[in-house]
């Protein structure tokens, strides 16, 4: 259930990114009703808590399936992609900017993303993503800085 965000993982075509639009959708829903000072500590601790539980069942249902890394995996999408919305607006430019971002970075892994995916098991599978939640976010912040994001 951890590893597949409750069967999203399942979900045909491209599991990674509708694990990702599913995680921007309950994070705008869940950011609504915080305070603007409690949206980015409890963004980061929702990416940390998807960390410290994708890693274990990352690797319990790479073991199983006797993949390396299982498609249906897809908490470390849910990791990555709150990392690239931490301490940003949440506003619609933001949220889609961030979504984009994530998963180009995801997809095309950039130096040294796809050396993180040989990290053993459960580690391998979520911090690749989770570099590329990094990366998203810091094009994010320059967005932001240059005033195209509010």
């Amino acid at each position: 259930m951890v590893a597949t965000l409750v069967g999203v993982g399942r979900l045909r075509p491209a599991p990674g990114t509708w694990a990702s639009v599913a995680t921007v959708g309950l994070w705008a829903a869940l950011a609504a009703s915080l305070p603007t000072e409690a949206r980015w500590p409890v963004a980061a601790a929702v990416a940390g808590a998807a960390i410290l539980a994708g890693v274990p069942a990352a690797s319990a249902m790479a073991r199983e399936s006797g993949k390396e890394d299982p498609q249906a995996v897809v908490i470390d999408e849910v990791a990555g992609q709150m990392i690239a919305l931490v301490a940003l607006p949440v506003a619609w430019k933001s949220l889609l900017v961030s979504l984009i971002l994530f998963r180009i970075f995801d997809i095309v892994k950039p130096p040294p993303l796809r050396r993180l995916e040989k990290l053993p098991g459960g580690l391998g599978i979520v911090m690749d993503d989770v570099a590329a939640g990094v990366y998203a976010r810091l094009a994010a912040e320059v967005l932001l800085r240059v005033g195209w994001l509010a």
